[in-house]
């Protein structure tokens, strides 16, 4: 199939991996394919996800823009359209389909893409990792005890103390849930905080102060978060 079939009339300019054509060495600005020689480019791996997909470093985007950008890109870079051209042609597009997919999947998701906006801000992707809320930690440790009593039970096991236990980490359960909740409304709630921030022009100390602000709370919610649903998850095989 001829490549030329699939390149879009119009196109938003992405960063590429090289100044010069692979294939002929002319010059390239950005685009998808060479203009001389109509070989494809491979799009440069230090590319943010937004700009790749052609949106601004927000919290809230707008999905659908995301999604006719990645089919836009896709069919351009699909490796089915490539598996009669040359194996350096054949790399390229396999590379870039693989960063397309992967920024997709990334900013589809709203956790995902607040990770990655913080990684990117602040580039602290290893500060984002499970950690207890501070105001349950004793409580987390009473039912991972809880937990571990139930799991570890022998099938002879007093029934009513059991059905004691069950409810009990049934209980558990819903508080831990409804934290969940408390912090997915926070989140919401700082990111159109940090959206309204970005549209600031000049930020001054104030608004820098501001940012660094949101995304340390960004960065312990998400923590908290992941901490939180991987508790539940186990509760949830455990006790069914």
């Amino acid at each position: 199939m001829d490549q030329t079939h699939n390149m879009p009339g119009k196109r938003t300019e992405l960063q590429m991996a090289r100044s010069m054509c692979w294939h002929c060495q002319s010059e390239v600005h950005g685009e998808y394919f060479c203009v001389q020689c109509v070989k494809v480019q491979p799009v440069s791996k230090e590319l943010d996800y937004f700009t790749c997909l052609g949106l601004p470093r927000l919290l809230n985007i707008d999905l659908g823009a995301l999604e006719a950008k990645f089919y836009e890109l896709s069919r351009a870079f699909h490796p089915d359209f490539f598996q009669n051209k040359s194996e350096s042609e054949q790399a390229i597009s396999l590379g870039n389909s693989a960063l397309l997919n992967t920024a997709y999947r990334t900013l589809k998701d709203p956790i995902r893409r607040a990770e990655y906006l913080i990684q990117l801000e602040a580039g602290s992707a290893k500060d984002i990792r499970t950690s207890p809320p501070a105001d349950l930690f004793e409580e987390i440790l009473a039912l991972q005890e809880d937990l571990e009593e139930f799991r570890s039970a022998s099938p002879g096991q007093n029934p009513v103390h059991m059905e004691e236990l069950r409810t009990r980490l049934k209980v558990d359960r819903e508080t831990l849930e409804r934290r969940q909740l408390e912090m997915e409304h926070r989140l919401a709630e700082l990111f159109t905080a940090w959206d309204k921030l970005q549209s600031r022009k000049q930020p001054d100390d104030q608004a820098r102060r501001e940012r660094d602000a949101m995304l340390k709370e960004m960065r312990e919610i998400l923590s908290n978060r992941t901490y939180l649903r991987n508790i539940v998850n186990d509760m949830v095989a455990t006790t069914g």
